[in-house]
């Protein structure tokens, strides 16, 4: 009987025990994802040269397009070659090619190389149509520290005969001060200014010896 009173009062005691364990662990609450932007911020308008024929011709952009794996809100990164995953808890605001769609706008319109920049879809008329695309958007840890890399495809079009002007990639790899989704959020940011910049200046460029096949609107 007193072998079986030891038992009890051993059970009991590892009881209260676990009892206030479990009241001391920390509670795991479910984690919801941070999302991300890509946006202007305080950048200044690019600087880029004024062709002869600045302000004189409307230039329609088509919405910007993704290529396969880069076309939603999840945040990329790659330690792998050929590899691609997602941030668990990161996400974007909204698919980068729509946020990029309204940089590329807003850059072009500050530029003052156009008389006018329009977004519309593609049954907008104007005198250049320009078309981008998201090649590639993605923190890469292979190196230390991580980098985010971005590709933009671009073609500049004449929008009457649809002849294409001039095409390009252009590359921007931004190395991050960390190796966490938001240091890769800010050097995307960084990324994707250099990008338009390049972007600006490749418009002006091909402007520069253009001459429509009908006459400019007045």
């Amino acid at each position: 009987m007193k072998l079986a009173h030891a038992f009890a009062c051993a059970a009991a005691l590892c009881g209260v025990l676990l009892a206030g364990c479990s009241g001391l662990a920390p509670t795991r609450a479910p984690t919801s994802p941070t999302f991300y932007s890509l946006d202007s911020g305080n950048a200044a308008a690019p600087a880029a040269p004024r062709p002869a024929a600045a302000g004189r011709y409307t230039l329609v952009v088509n919405d910007t397009q993704a290529a396969a794996g880069y076309d939603s809100q999840r945040i990329l990164y790659v330690r792998q070659p050929h590899r691609l995953e997602y941030f668990a808890h990161s996400e974007w605001v909204d698919p980068p090619a729509r946020m990029i769609s309204s940089l590329v706008v807003g850059a072009l319109e500050k530029s003052g190389v156009f008389r006018a920049v329009v977004s519309a879809p593609g049954s907008a008329s104007g005198d250049l149509r320009l078309e981008t695309e998201v090649v590639l958007l993605q923190q890469e840890f292979a190196t230390k520290p991580s980098r985010v890399r971005l590709v933009l495809r671009a073609y500049l079009a004449e929008d009457a005969t649809r002849q294409v002007l001039a095409t390009r990639d252009f590359e921007a790899t931004v190395p991050a001060a960390s190796d966490d989704p938001y240091a890769g959020v800010v050097a995307a940011n960084a990324a994707v200014q250099n990008v338009l910049d390049q972007l600006v200046a490749f418009c002006a460029q091909a402007m520069s010896g253009w001459q429509p096949r009908r006459p400019a609107p007045r």
